[in-house]
């Protein structure tokens, strides 16, 4: 293993940077190449059929059997003359990633003659195996059958490989009896829920409202690493993360990465994700260096919040490919290094109307910027109400060792405003009290409302250990984890907005019909909202002690591991949430459940297994191997009778050794037995806390041990490339 380490070490050092030649110096030439959007529709589609096709994607209609088998000829068509041969329906079921079968559009006709087909049964639907993947017991061996079903709001592409292109139709996925397995089919009945519910609240203020929709823009963060000193570490291989590493000399302690200069091989994979990415449509915006060493940065324009989600799970899948091009090994787990900087994926979100306004930026009257402060508060509120569920939809077993670990927002859900704010919302708890207000108390209302957009324009600083923060024009939720799939926080978010907002225009409703006006409901109504939800603002250091007691004290909850966060999934009030906005039935919502735990169980299981094989197989050994070398050399030292103060040293290096051999083995002998002991209990969720804080407790102790050989044993003799040469991109 050391020697592999060396022939690691020293590949990396003498890679060159690979050059990367754009189709064109102007994006704007071949952005969207491959993708058949709008304007190939209107090319290859008649105006009658485009129309119907443009009609059923904003209205969320089917598409006509006979309109959809002239789209799958004219994307067939369209497909071929860019070298396609195969097609797939692209989904994202609960594995956390992307799936693809691929056909040939090679077909023998009845006369066993060749052709190209591609008919609208196989372009609306396919029937993948269900139970293969996770369904959380919906579906049994036995019982295989599964669909996916076209998304025609999200346009198909051609993705291209090594000698070959194919179509891939994006979908979603669902059981044979019609539960949902995937991401993308929640979040687009999230997304109509809030446009439903957003509609009559926005016509309060203007009639001519008549769609709403969340726009998404998402930061995505990452690590690079070489790609044989990824294979010669194989914890990294099969968890994503290292188990052991003593911190390297200098690491992110100067500042000095964060917007440094990118190095030459980073910015070649970074020029060509860039370019595969624009010509699939994904509109990259920024590239920069991360705080930690070798971490770095892209995030896109803003986007439909659906097609924006498909672009980050594209995206993903396009930078694993394109770094092993450049011989890099693109990391996305959270905390692939202890003691540097994790990985998260801001996901910016807001709302916008088909009047062309963003809901989230005030106006230039007061009316206006009222409409602002409507969504703005029942946003607020709706987090509020809601924050354990938000909580759970960002919780994994990678991500629980970012959360509050004083890089990344804390467990505990809160929101920052900004003091200026802050400072509006308080003065509308003040002055609308439960009476009728006097024409001064309005007027003063509305002066200070219609300062807003100034507010704004100078309240520029963020809050960096929010979890959920506002930043200007929209909501930054900073707790998301960098592997995750964002339709999954999405949904959940979009859920919590549309059931408040539904349930804020029923309250105006009540009030107008008993006389109330209906500004003078609104503001009550919101001035209830501000005082019910005051809890959840939070304007200072969220990684302080200090904000760990007063969130206490407010009643808001820090729940820090997986396990326990995911049973907001099964409360009373998430399940009457799911059910009503027609998301998820009651069972559908507790095989996610089951989904989710059984997923953190089985990662931190490999995690153990990855461990104890390690540390047995390749760090004790070599300990003990060098520690054999100081033995011999002290027994050789004796023998040539020289005193024992000139050998004391060696002789306390040996006896250190062996002090953490010791337990290293004890330990990883007891984590296999709670291990065993684990695996034996019935109960998902007991068993899930039981690796949790059974045998995940045994990690720290092994790697302590372990780090520390690591600082003793000869750099020769150890097996595994260090956190020094890992980081250091040359």
């Amino acid at each position: 293993m050391a020697i592999l380490r060396f022939k690691a070490l020293e590949s990396s050092i003498n890679r060159t940077p690979i050059a990367v030649i754009p189709p064109s110096n102007k994006v704007s030439d071949y952005f969207a190449t491959n993708v058949f959007d709008k304007e190939k529709m209107h090319k290859y589609l008649s105006k009658d059929v485009f129309k119907q096709v443009q009609e059923a994607t904003s209205t969320g209609q089917r598409i006509d059997r006979k309109v959809a088998e002239l789209v799958a000829t004219s994307m067939k068509t369209w497909a071929i003359s860019l070298g396609a041969t195969h097609y797939t329906h692209w989904f994202q079921p609960l594995t956390g990633s992307t799936a693809e079968k691929h056909d040939a559009f090679f077909e023998l006709s009845d006369e066993q003659r060749p052709m190209e087909s591609f008919s609208s049964s196989a372009l609306v639907q396919q029937e993948p195996d269900a139970s293969s993947f996770p369904n959380g017991g919906i579906r049994n061996t036995f019982e295989a059958r599964g669909y996916t079903a076209w998304d025609p709001s999200s346009p198909a592409f051609v993705m291209e490989g090594p000698g070959g292109k194919t179509l891939c139709i994006p979908t979603i996925f669902v059981s044979y009896t019609g539960e949902t397995l995937d991401f993308k089919a929640p979040l687009l009945k999230a997304l109509s829920a809030l446009n439903q519910a957003a509609i009559p609240v926005c016509q309060y203020f203007d009639k001519n409202v008549t769609h709403v929709w969340s726009t998404l823009g998402i930061e995505q963060e990452y690590f690079l690493v070489d790609i044989d000193l990824f294979n010669a570490r194989p914890d990294l291989e099969m968890t994503g993360r290292t188990l052991f590493g003593a911190n390297a000399a200098k690491s992110q302690q100067l500042d000095d990465h964060y917007f440094g200069s990118i190095p030459a091989r980073v910015y070649g994979f970074m020029v060509d994700l860039e370019i595969e990415s624009w010509k699939l449509g994904i509109p990259l915006k920024t590239r920069h260096n991360e705080v930690a060493p070798s971490q770095f940065e892209c995030a896109p324009i803003f986007e439909d919040i659906n097609l924006a989600v498909d672009h980050n799970s594209l995206l993903m899948d396009l930078m694993d490919k394109i770094a092993r091009k450049h011989h890099f090994k693109v990391l996305l787990h959270e905390k692939p290094y202890a003691g540097m900087n994790g990985s998260g994926k801001h996901n910016n979100w807001s709302m916008s109307t088909d009047t062309g306004k963003n809901l989230l930026s005030p106006g230039n009257s007061p009316k206006s910027n009222l409409l602002f402060l409507t969504i703005f508060i029942n946003i607020i509120k709706a987090v509020h109400d809601h924050a354990d569920l938000m909580r759970a939809g960002i919780a994994s077993a990678s991500n629980d060792h970012r959360l509050g670990a004083n890089e990344a927002p804390p467990a505990i859900m809160s929101i920052f405003l900004g003091g200026q704010l802050n400072a509006v919302l308080d003065e509308i708890e003040k002055s609308v009290k439960d009476k009728k207000m006097t024409p001064e108390e309005k007027t003063a209302l509305k002066l200070n409302i219609g300062k807003i957009p100034e507010i704004l324009l100078d309240n520029t600083d963020r809050n960096r250990t929010s979890p959920f923060a506002f930043t200007g024009n929209k909501f930054e939720f900073r707790a998301v984890g960098s592997s995750a799939n964002c339709g999954h926080p999405m949904t959940i978010l979009n859920t919590i907005v549309a059931d408040q907002l539904r349930t804020f225009h029923t309250e105006v409703e009540s009030m107008t019909k008993k006389g109330t006006k209906t500004d003078e409901a609104i503001l009550k109504i919101l001035r209830k909202y501000i005082v019910e939800s005051k809890a959840i603002r939070f304007e200072g250091n969220g990684y302080g002690e200090e904000w760990k007691k007063e969130a206490k004290k407010r009643g808001l909850s820090n729940v820090t591991t997986t396990p326990v966060a995911l049973d907001a999934f099964l409360t009373k009030t998430t399940l009457s949430l799911f059910e009503r906005n027609n998301i998820f039935t009651h069972r559908e919502l507790e095989a996610r459940h089951e989904i989710m735990l059984e997923t953190y169980i089985k990662k931190i299981q490999i995690e153990s297994r990855v461990m104890g094989s390690v540390a047995i197989n390749h760090i004790l050994p070599a300990a003990i191997k060098y520690q054999t070398l100081l033995i011999d050399n002290v027994r050789g030292m004796k023998e040539i009778g020289l005193a024992k103060e000139t050998y004391a040293a060696q002789v306390e290096i040996i006896k250190e050794i062996s002090a953490h051999i010791v337990i290293i083995k004890a330990n990883v002998d007891e984590m296999l037995e709670v291990r065993k002991k684990a695996n034996s209990i019935e109960n998902l969720r007991s068993r899930a806390i039981a690796y949790c804080d059974k045998v995940k407790t045994y990690f720290e102790i092994i790697r302590y041990n372990v780090d520390k050989l690591e600082l003793i044993v000869d750099d020769e003799s150890w097996p595994l490339p260090k956190y020094r040469e890992m980081v250091t991109i040359r």
